[in-house]
């Protein structure tokens, strides 16, 4: 009778269980009946309307570029056609002295595998030896480093080299702190202009030749800057990724606004200041992430003009592991949306530039391209248009969910044409990093606990990847941690929660793009993006 009884009980369980799920399931789906008509759907539709609105503008903004990049095509507007451009010559009188005096500074941290690079290619650049002056600014906490750095200062002055090299006792403003702290030597007084190259930039050895004139002889000219050419672009799928952005970035927005209102941001690195204008614009300051843009957007409301050398490269190294370049995108994303709450009123205010040009730095430069750009990409295409599969009673049209991001998306592949074939995995990755950009873009507007967060992009050099390769072969003890990153598994989630929906229930076919998106977010967040390095 008892077995009876158990068995009876037994085949009660599944049932109850099964009862237990229909009731919660059932719960749910009340619930979310009740909430979906009075809140879900108008926020929704909201957040549509405005990610629509912010579309728009992102779209106007490109085609607007893509037509003055025609026009400056056609009209050959190049940079030695408006301003005076002429080499500078040795005067049988002067000699030497008829050039001006130049100090090249190197900012550097812990940077074992480049350091050589961008000493040796200062230390090589073609300018009178008594007319320049390398300044080594070293703020590397590793002893062995250091010492590494100081050898190879010392072998570069045997041969006659001006080269200082110079430490502080601390890192008070990491970047902008070094390189402030450097103009502070008594021998930069006598120096006119001041060019800057990050540890892992190369310029050929007659940079300053192509450069240097432009200020000479312009004197209303405070910057001069070069593009970047990538050493490294071909070593993975996220290198050639990023080329594709900085192509889009130097070929078109540099050149725009260097041919329409002679500003653009500066880019911290390759580039020549005259020193008169950095310190007439208030010198370095580190209240942000991006002391370079800061100190361009000061200079420029003080009336200096600056020009763009699109057909001056200076080589340099993309980061390879996805962890450095997230950190690069945390701070070029968190640094302009900083610099644009604390400038805001300062720029309404100026009264040495044209309403024109203010208009320009506002809405073009900081608003849409700095803000808008990264909001829209994650908000639109990673949780809205998912979220309307799942609310029905939201449609988007398909001029906002299709064609301006598909014109977008040709606009932006303009600048690399080598990586067209390519574009579906760039318009993945680039909605991946929008989380990070995005989460980025709102610490910098609300000032957050992290909005000063410097972490330097880890440059890893062919030693280290050398090194790299043997460690991975030999297979390491590897620790989840290292290669999971939980954000891009939640939004992916997410994303393929919304593909399944739209398979079985929807009606606009979106299920495809969710799929691959969702696919791209897991792939980032189990860590197969670039270069990993194990740990030993």
């Amino acid at each position: 009778m008892e077995s009876v009884t158990s068995s009876a009980a037994m085949a009660a369980l599944p049932e109850t269980f099964q009862e237990a799920r229909d009731d919660i399931a059932g719960q749910i789906g009340l619930i979310w009946d009740q909430v979906k008509a009075p809140v879900i759907v108008p926020l929704l539709r909201l957040a549509a309307f405005l990610c629509l609105v912010m579309s728009v503008m992102l779209f106007v903004e490109k085609v607007y570029m893509a037509i003055v990049i025609v026009g400056i095509k056609l009209s050959g507007r190049r940079p030695n056609r408006r301003y005076k451009w002429e080499p500078l010559r040795e005067d049988i009188e002067l000699g030497n002295s008829a050039f001006p005096m130049v100090l090249v500074q190197i900012p550097m941290f812990n940077e074992k595998e480049v350091y050589k690079l961008s000493i040796g290619a200062a230390c090589g650049l073609s300018w009178p030896s008594d007319r320049i002056i390398i300044q080594v600014l070293d703020d590397s906490t590793d002893p062995i480093i250091k010492d590494l750095v100081v050898m190879e200062c010392e072998r570069w002055a045997s041969k006659g080299i001006n080269i200082r090299y110079e430490i502080r006792d601390n890192r008070n403003g990491y970047k902008a702190g070094a390189l402030k702290e450097g103009m502070k030597h008594s021998y930069v007084k006598n120096c006119d202009f001041v060019a800057i190259f990050d540890a892992d930039f190369q310029p050929e050895p007659d940079f300053l030749s192509r450069t240097v004139p432009f200020l000479v002889h312009n004197p209303q000219l405070g910057l001069v800057q070069a593009r970047w050419k990538f050493s490294n672009s071909n070593e993975c799928l996220m290198t050639r990724m990023q080329e594709m952005s900085l192509d889009y970035h130097f070929t078109v927005e540099q050149e725009v606004g260097s041919s329409m209102y002679s500003f653009f941001g500066f880019n911290g690195t390759a580039g020549v200041w005259r020193i008169s204008a950095l310190n007439e614009a208030g010198g370095w300051k580190d209240r942000t992430t991006v002391e370079d843009m800061d100190l361009a957007v000061r200079a420029s409301l003080k009336g200096w003009k600056f020009v763009y050398l699109s057909d001056l490269k200076v080589k340099n190294e993309l980061p390879s592991t996805f962890k450095a370049y997230r950190y690069q995108q945390h701070r070029w994303s968190c640094g302009p949306a900083n610099l644009f709450r604390k400038m805001l009123m300062e720029i309404i205010r100026n009264k040495k530039v044209s309403p024109f040009k203010k208009v320009h730095v506002i809405y073009n430069f900081f608003f849409v391209r700095k803000i808008v750009a990264h909001i829209v990409t994650f908000v639109f295409y990673c949780v809205v248009i998912p979220a309307t599969v799942l609310v029905p009673e939201v449609e988007i049209p398909k001029w906002g969910s299709v064609y301006i991001p598909s014109i977008i998306t040709l606009l932006n592949a303009v600048g690399t044409p080598r990586s067209l074939h390519l574009i579906v995995f760039w318009i993945l990755f680039e909605n991946v990093m929008s989380l990070h950009r995005t989460k980025a873009t709102f610490v910098g507007l609300l000032e957050t606990s992290k909005v000063n967060e410097w972490i330097v992009t880890e440059k890893l050099g062919d030693a280290l990847k050398t090194k790299a390769i043997t460690k991975a072969s030999k297979k390491p003890k590897m620790r989840i941690g290292d290669r999971l990153h939980v954000l891009e598994l939640g939004v992916g989630a997410f994303l393929f929660f919304c593909g399944f929906y739209d398979l079985g229930f929807g009606r606009n076919h979106y299920f495809i793009y969710l799929f691959l998106q969702g696919f791209a977010f897991f792939a980032v967040g189990f860590g197969y993006v670039g270069i990993f390095v194990p740990h030993s």
